[in-house]
């Protein structure tokens, strides 16, 4: 294929319609026709990165296999397609502005004025073009955050609009995602909001070539003929997007609805191919009957906000689905985690997984679960934060280490079981300075991690500053809690494990960014399956 397809998806009416998701079950539908295929986001805040946001604000801090702090689409992205993003699938308004001021600092534009347009705009249409000109892809799916008309978000629609002039017919097209609620009251579908948002879209200069609505209830052929008709697309160009029992749904109803047909005939490119979705059809059939049932409590101090722990949870529906069981993921506030209560608020869980995060509120709690899952023999993993938290919690416990704790939260502590690496030390910025992306990991042999991933050299990716101090490595270790996965070229602890426990694991990386629908992490599957073994296990010594 000569050149590469650009397809822009743009939103509507109201935030999280779920673009991202949209444009994942499109890219997967392209890439089972065999088109190669890449999405990349787009985002109007001027952070930099999402690194320094707290979860609350935006969801979890999605980190690529080379080291990019992104926004949590792209763990969308990468689940959907089980192909690697990198800093280039993420565009952030910060990034662009921090771009051209740099180059105005150096004098690349010549002593003129520099101004949204045109300097902005050509920096935003170089970063959507560097996928595309990697000759990699045919066909690129840039999503652009917000809803068309937030101030925030003019100069990536100039930007578009620009762009698709530029390209030409046939080689880029807009999908506007939009929403048709169902009023109560009235007992119908209203149509209006949609409307106004496609309008507010042409204001801009750029025509909706497919349209998907988000809805309740079926939307009817009179209703898309009316939308067709007023916001000037063709009749099979209006999608419906009716609300789904998962997201892995979505990619068979878009199927259904013809997206993927309407998106390849308006780029002029074949449609013949049938797409191969076989695999994703398994995987989907096992996750909707499985045939047993665990409940996992997730221990962590964001647990309000679902998306805080988005991989987490979506690594535990890959391995589910691996193990056919239904994993009834329990979210359990650490920071309401005290002596007193703990007994009473994790009885019942079959495993326990301590969460990642940073600063020292919910800390006490998450030790505690730890304690819980240690001493009551339930299937424990631990993650970043919470691998560091066992540490803490073998060395107060087992050790005897009294008032033991990371310098994070202790810089006085009197055993810095958990400390701060030497070279992060000096730094004062706190965005992109952590050790961030992919690391090589050597697991020994025999050891549960070795056998749970059939391997003993692996690369996961990390998101941290603080490490396991190597000071306290043989004291742990004759106490038994062994370090059995290290950095090859540092010697960094990685891995702890409890060879006397049924199932305990901490990892000081993030395995959850790596899980994927066709190849569901192995730690999670390895942990789920534990947790299965164990629940049978003691059910069947209940019965005997």
């Amino acid at each position: 294929m000569s050149q590469t397809k650009y397809i822009f998806v743009t939103g509507g009416v109201t935030s999280s319609l779920g673009k991202g998701i949209i444009a994942a079950s499109l890219a997967k539908l392209l890439q089972a026709r065999g088109y190669r295929t890449t999405i990349q986001k787009l985002d109007p805040y001027i952070n930099v990165d999402p690194g320094t946001l707290n979860p609350y604000e935006h969801g979890e801090c999605y980190v690529t296999h080379d080291g990019a702090e992104t926004d949590l689409d792209l763990g969308h992205y990468e689940r959907f397609l089980n192909v690697r993003t990198s800093q280039a699938n993420n565009v952030t308004t910060g990034r662009i502005y921090q771009s051209v001021i740099e180059k105005e600092r150096r004098g690349e534009f010549l002593g003129k004025t520099v101004q949204v347009v045109p300097h902005i705009t050509n920096e935003i249409k170089e970063r959507i073009q560097i996928l595309g000109k990697s000759g990699d892809y045919d066909i690129v799916i840039t999503e652009i955050g917000g809803t068309v008309g937030d101030i925030e978000s003019l100069p990536y629609i100039e930007a578009v609009r620009q762009l698709l002039w530029e390209l030409g017919e046939n080689n880029g097209i807009v999908i506007h995602l939009t929403l048709v609620p169902f009023l109560s009251a009235a007992g119908e579908l209203k149509t209006k909001p949609t409307q106004h948002s496609v309008k507010t879209l042409m204001e801009s200069g750029i025509k909706a070539d497919i349209l998907v609505c988000r809805t309740e209830h079926e939307i009817s052929d009179d209703i898309k003929k009316k939308l067709a008709l007023f916001c000037n697309v063709k009749q099979e160009a209006v999608i419906q997007s009716i609300d789904a029992s998962t997201i892995y749904d979505v990619p068979i109803l878009m199927r259904q609805e013809g997206l993927d047909n309407v998106a390849l005939e308006k780029l002029a490119l074949p449609n013949a191919l049938e797409p191969n979705l076989e695999q994703w059809n398994q995987f989907l059939n096992k996750h909707k009957n499985p045939k047993h049932q665990v409940t996992i409590g997730l221990i962590g101090k964001y647990v309000e906000l679902q998306d805080s722990y988005k991989s987490i949870l979506e690594s535990f529906i890959h391995a589910g689905a691996a193990n056919e069981v239904k994993v009834d993921v329990r979210s359990i506030h650490s920071e309401h985690l005290t002596p007193d209560n703990v007994n009473e608020k994790l009885v019942g869980l079959d495993g326990i997984l301590v969460a990642p995060g940073f600063g020292e509120r919910g800390i006490e709690g998450k030790i505690k679960a730890v304690q819980y899952a240690r001493e009551n023999n339930i299937p424990f993993l631990g993650i970043c934060l919470g691998m560091q938290m066992a540490v803490i919690e073998f060395a107060r416990n087992v050790l005897g280490l009294d008032g033991a704790n990371s310098t994070e939260m202790d810089e006085k502590t009197t055993h810095p079981v958990i400390s701060l690496m030497e070279e992060q030390k000096l730094v004062t910025d706190m965005g992109g300075t952590m050790r961030l992306g992919a690391w090589d990991c050597v697991l020994k042999k025999d050891s549960l991690v070795h056998k749970v991933y059939g391997n003993t050299e692996i690369a996961e990716r990390h998101r941290h500053r603080f490490e396991f101090n190597d000071d306290y490595k043989t004291q742990m270790e004759e106490a038994g809690l062994l370090a059995t996965g290290l950095n090859p070229k540092t010697g960094l602890v990685e891995v702890i494990e409890v060879p006397s426990h049924p199932w305990f694991v901490g990892v000081q990386y993030h395995p959850e960014y790596r899980s994927t629908v066709a190849n569901p992490h192995p730690l999670f599957v390895g942990f789920v399956k534990a947790v299965l073994a164990q629940k049978q296990q003691q059910t069947n010594a209940s019965l005997a």
